[in-house]
């Protein structure tokens, strides 16, 4: 049950401060808490209907989807399914690199410009407006109400974004006080930095903590080592999200914040895509987001076949996502949700196509095929693996003071190339701390070469 503060705050100055950022994030919000209950055949009815009237606003005011429905002769207003959208190419980040302005609605103002950098480190500029913003934030704000926690109740986050983290100037610093939200940089994981997050969990005594699965595993592992507990104060739920969530990180989250962790899947380009609910079921925002499974040849997968994630979000008027390619590999269900929402389930959320590995003889493999042969070896800190090329691998560990280097090097490299192929070098560097990505995420594997013949035969625009 929320407290006074938690009501007032959820109910009079987080609706204050959206309206004053002319947000609609409130009537959002229970427009979604309504429709998750509808039958399917109503829901897929407002899709329908919403995809129409993005369609229309592209065709009749986006420079390039003027130009697109023209050379492919479709007609926004004759869409009677979801289905049609098969009749459009795929909206690829180069397409977007590429269009930039032109794709913008010719009537937008006050859109936001975003940049984010991706697994390839080549930056993807493109705007949001206000729909957009509110819808996100309306779909999240639901979801973390499904757990019986809300906004105000004092929260952590573990984040490495340099968007929010840029942001804290004096205005957003007062309004994280008000909501009792506090911010802890994710970029850097020494043990004094660690040390403080341990110590700023057990001084807020948090309801919910919100960030990165591998930030907060971390920040858990520590304190267990350093003997101190987190699983006294109280924490209900914790939300992670932007990384794939091994089945580790939910354990060591679970058992040693002593919380229920609720996993989530989205991004800044493609938005606020699915959420765990207390159930079990990962569920589509599907009011917001249509998602197609796509196999490399372009073809759209039926649920329960695992493919790459494209996205069209129906409150992109301003500046439209539709048919975006994410780069992420998916499997949809066709079952139930035990908790009564009608809302689509995915099954599984396998990872970003970098997260797969290529074998000497092209065989792909999901990344786990590795990290299962280091991640369990006694003394095993930290590590990360980094697929270069087909001939060559790398694995990056950090080691506990007794960790027998050579004898466990062998072993990593018999492991691997047992998987990659004998041939392949396998390269064994021991370091005293991993490096996380640009944003200040942490993941296992990375590759350079996984997937990508593969990837570049799917059509695009």
């Amino acid at each position: 049950m929320s407290g006074l503060y938690t009501r007032f705050t959820s109910g009079v100055l987080f609706p204050l401060h959206e309206r004053l950022k002319r947000h609609d994030s409130v009537a959002v919000r229970r427009a979604l808490e309504a429709s998750q209950w509808w039958p399917p055949e109503r829901l897929e009815a407002l899709r329908v209907e919403r995809l129409r009237t993005l369609l229309t606003q592209a065709g009749q005011h986006v420079p390039y989807y003027r130009e697109l429905f023209a050379e492919h002769r479709f007609d926004p207003a004759a869409v009677t399914s979801v289905a049609d959208l098969q009749r459009l190419p795929f909206l690829s980040k180069a397409v977007v690199r590429a269009q930039g302005e032109r794709l913008r609605h010719e009537q937008a103002e006050g859109l936001a410009r975003f940049n984010t950098g991706g697994s390839s480190g080549e930056p993807l500029i493109f705007f949001i407006g206000r729909e957009r913003v509110s819808h996100d934030v309306a779909a999240k704000w639901r979801a973390t109400r499904w757990w019986d926690v809300d906004i105000g109740d004092p929260e952590i986050v573990v984040w490495g974004s340099p968007i929010e983290l840029g942001a804290q100037d004096r205005v957003r610093a007062w309004r994280d006080r008000l909501l009792r939200t506090e911010l802890l940089p994710a970029f850097e994981m020494s043990e004094s930095k660690l040390d403080g997050f341990v110590a700023a969990i057990r001084a807020r005594r948090p309801k919910m903590l919100f960030g990165y699965p591998s930030a907060l595993s971390h920040i858990a592992r520590h304190a267990e080592r350093r003997g101190q507990r987190l699983d006294d104060l109280g924490i209900e739920v914790a939300f992670v999200t932007s990384e794939r969530l091994y089945d580790d990180q939910r354990e060591a989250i679970s058992r040693l914040f002593g919380c229920r962790v609720a996993n989530g899947y989205g991004s800044r380009d493609a938005g606020f895509i699915a959420h765990e609910c207390p159930a079990g079921g990962l569920h589509l925002t599907a009011e917001d987001v249509i998602v197609e499974i796509v196999a490399p040849d372009g073809r759209v997968l039926p649920p329960g076949q695992s493919g790459e994630i494209v996205v069209t979000h129906l409150a992109t008027k301003d500046f439209p996502f539709i048919r975006y390619r994410t780069g992420d590999v998916a499997v949809l269900d066709t079952a139930r949700c035990a908790c009564g929402r009608t809302l689509p389930l995915v099954r599984e959320i396998q990872g970003r196509s970098t997260d797969f590995i290529v074998a000497a003889d092209g065989t792909v493999m999901h990344g786990l095929a590795l990290v299962y042969v280091v991640r369990d070896l006694p003394g095993v800190r930290g590590f990360k693996i980094v697929q270069h090329s087909l001939q060559r691998t790398e694995v990056q560990i950090v080691a506990d003071a007794g960790f027998d280097r050579p004898a466990r090097a062998a072993e990593i490299q018999a492991g691997l190339k047992r998987r990659l192929g004998a041939a392949v070098q396998v390269d064994v560097n021991y370091v005293e701390a991993i490096a996380p990505e640009k944003s200040g995420k942490y993941r296992y594997v990375v590759s350079h070469v996984a997937a990508a013949p593969a990837q570049e035969s799917v059509p695009h625009a």
